[in-house]
């Protein structure tokens, strides 16, 4: 971006027409009786074709000396954004029965993990000051991807789940929770959640979710509860589990509430950022200068020299 310090000195420009006033005085001698431009030859057709010269030259030194003094001046503005982001950790259920198709209207049916998947990829695509991972559970709970500020990687990785990749056959809410802490405690952002996606309740696994709740409370985790699909039976586990770590459960029967859930999260649960603003200004002035002093000398030189004007 190009700017003037001191856009006042422009005023001055008129005075570059000093020269052309200058120059436009009587200086020439008159020949009684000849034609000038015929009798004296080429040379001189040519001298007097060129006498604006200096004056032109001059008149342009004087204006870049002015823009000069208005301080040109290269300017780029700087944005930086100190954010201390949320680690997050996406918790989602694939077990066999988050295949049911009744999260869609009508005649389009969309199965239960397919409008998780849908909704969570929107999810980390907004929170692009924060660490996310992926954590997919059914008969046993494993981190897929861990937290990562490459929000593309992990959009893919949520495009890629299928169901019963953990296990077809059951639902281990406990361990999921266990393990998404376990990943979490460690981690040190000034907020820690998990937020955990599932249609059933938990009949497999090592871990009570209660218990796991309870350790993620200690340990500073807060835990989201999304129960997905029109036949939810464990609204009151995942209520009592969300509760315990300070969160909240949200029943998602369609994909519309599922949708609605993920925004009040984001809503909820910003991310504090800082933004500073610097700008740079490089003073162009001398590039100013430099043509300035050479139209000047080369008006002096012809003045002097080739187009000598005679008093």
């Amino acid at each position: 971006m190009f700017d003037l310090a001191a856009p006042a000195w422009l005023a001055a420009l008129p005075v570059a027409l000093v020269p052309f006033i200058a120059w436009a005085r009587p200086h020439t001698i008159r020949f009684p009786g000849l034609d000038r431009a015929s009798a004296l030859g080429p040379a001189v057709q040519l001298r007097a074709a060129t006498t604006l010269l200096p004056a032109l030259l001059e008149a342009a030194a004087i204006a870049l000396v002015i823009v000069a003094m208005a301080r040109p001046q290269k300017v780029e503005h700087e944005t930086v954004r100190d954010s201390e982001g949320l680690d997050i950790l996406l918790a989602i259920d694939t077990s066999g029965s988050m295949r049911s198709p009744d999260m869609g209207r009508g005649l389009s049916p969309l199965s239960r993990l397919d409008a998780a998947k849908t909704v969570m990829q929107r999810f980390v695509a907004a929170r692009t000051d924060d660490r996310l991972g992926l954590l997919v559970f059914g008969e046993e709970a494993y981190v897929q991807v861990p937290p990562t500020l490459d929000a593309t990687v992990l959009v893919d990785f949520i495009g890629d789940l299928e169901i019963g990749m953990a296990g077809p056959n059951a639902t281990a809410v406990g361990d999921a929770v266990a393990v998404g802490v376990k990943r979490l405690k460690d981690l040190d952002a000034p907020s820690k959640l998990l937020i955990l996606v599932t249609d059933g309740k938990s009949n497999a696994g090592t871990v009570q979710p209660i218990d796991a709740a309870k350790a993620a409370k200690a340990l500073g985790v807060k835990v989201y509860t999304i129960g997905v699909g029109t036949s939810m039976n464990d609204d009151r586990g995942l209520d009592a589990l969300a509760r315990t770590t300070g969160g909240r459960y949200y029943p998602a029967p369609t994909l519309a509430d599922l949708a609605a859930v993920y925004a009040d999260i984001d809503k909820n649960e910003k991310t504090t950022a800082k933004v500073h603003e610097y700008v740079h200004r490089d003073e162009l002035y001398a590039d100013w200068l430099w043509p300035a002093l050479l139209s000047f000398g080369a008006a002096v030189f012809l003045q002097q020299t080739l187009i000598r004007r005679l008093p």
